[in-house]
């Protein structure tokens, strides 16, 4: 027969045993080691949605345009901030020429940033962009667009110029159009059209210097036309031409391009937007030029292009859309969850790499009670499961 001290020391064993997987049990799925966390940081000025996200070569973050919530986008601001890494904390800067929202913001290679675009009020539009000077911290304006849009892509190509193309009118209807500003000049010109008019489509550089288009729609909910069919945008020719269809049409989704060439599509919906949202993820080859799926997340997530940023070690943070960030592995294939929460899901909020491997998320907005209000709030992403301070 066993000692008393014996049967104590056989309890205390298996009950720490047992406290590993109490806590997997408690937690789910468990997180890999490097998954990193995320944790609330200052705030920015202002609660903002759909408002854009751009690194500067200083290691600053211009935050820009945006909205305070649902239906706020016909009331967007002209207001501007910059984050610093090295204080954690937000400024106000000087003004754009008008509210935007749904507009884009492109990082030119000579350190600037590109404002193209978006809505200004209810059906109101302006053909119009500027140029924020990170030395000067001022927003000039700069050649009018050739059609005037919102809700479209603006993509930096090989030879540093800048492809615009698709968006909605003025009456929200989908535009196929494009067109490429030139920084040298200052001035916008037509290009080549999409086979498809597009709206909340995505538009990714490729390492070969092509561009591909994915997904988007056109019309009008419920009756929306949503796109498996892809495009590449070739830039010695100036032309579209059709490549391949995605597993589901999406739009509202997120795409980047991988450390080895192939691109992640994530999340979006299909015609019935808020009801039609997917978990599901797919990986496009320009080796073979198909579409195929891969592990799907955790949560259905949509209204998320700017919410994905690819991470140092080649995995890539999705943190909008949710309530909690995950990171995919090209590797395995696989999400996984982000320890830390984000307090809500966050719609058409926005990640983006800092130096050194972090990430900052910023606003979005959320459902609560029959409204969508945007958040000012902030939270940086820090990898190798240290969480974030500042």
């Amino acid at each position: 027969m066993k000692s008393r001290s014996a049967k104590t020391a056989g309890f205390l064993l298996v009950t720490l045993m047992f406290v590993p997987l109490l806590c997997f049990s408690l937690a789910g799925t468990p997180w890999p080691s490097g998954t990193g966390s995320v944790s609330e940081t200052a705030a920015m000025h202002i609660a903002r949605a759909s408002h854009t996200s751009t690194l500067l070569p200083n290691g600053k973050v211009l935050i820009a345009g945006g909205f305070a919530g649902s239906g706020g986008e016909y009331n967007p601001y002209r207001t501007a901030e910059l984050y610093d890494p090295n204080s954690g904390t937000f400024q106000s800067v000087s003004e754009m020429s008008i509210g935007r929202s749904g507009h884009t913001a492109t990082l030119l290679k000579n350190g600037k940033v590109l404002i193209v675009g978006g809505w200004t009020g209810r059906y109101d539009l302006r053909g119009s962009a500027e140029i924020y000077d990170p030395a000067a911290n001022t927003f000039t304006p700069t050649g009018n667009l050739v059609i005037e849009r919102a809700g479209n892509t603006a993509t930096l190509l090989a030879d540093g110029r800048v492809l615009i193309a698709g968006g909605e009118d003025r009456q929200e209807n989908a535009i196929a159009s494009a067109e490429i500003y030139d920084p040298a000049t200052g001035k916008f010109t037509q290009t080549g059209s999409m086979a498809e008019p597009r709206g909340a489509h995505t538009a990714t550089a490729l390492k070969d210097g092509r561009v591909l288009v994915v997904g988007g729609g056109s019309g009008h909910y419920p009756s929306q036309m949503i796109y498996r069919a892809a495009e590449l945008f070739n830039l010695g020719t100036g032309t579209f031409s059709s490549v391949g269809q995605t597993t589901v049409g999406r739009h509202k989704h997120a795409a980047i391009l991988l450390r080895s060439g192939k691109v992640l599509i994530v999340g979006g919906s299909d015609n019935r937007d808020w009801h039609g949202e997917y978990a599901s993820a797919e990986i496009y080859d320009p080796a073979s030029g198909t579409f195929a799926a891969t592990g799907a997340m955790s949560t259905s997530r949509f209204k998320i292009p700017e919410a994905a940023a690819l991470l140092p070690n080649g995995r890539v943070l999705v943190a909008g859309g949710g309530p909690f960030a995950e990171l995919y592995d090209e590797t395995t294939g696989s999400f996984n969850k982000v320890p830390g929460s984000l307090g809500a899901a966050r719609f058409f909020a926005s990640a983006t790499l800092l130096p050194g491997g972090k990430a900052l998320i910023t606003g979005g907005y959320a459902e609560s009670g029959g409204n969508l209000p945007a958040t000012p709030a902030a939270w940086l992403y820090q990898p190798g499961g240290v969480s974030a301070s500042n």
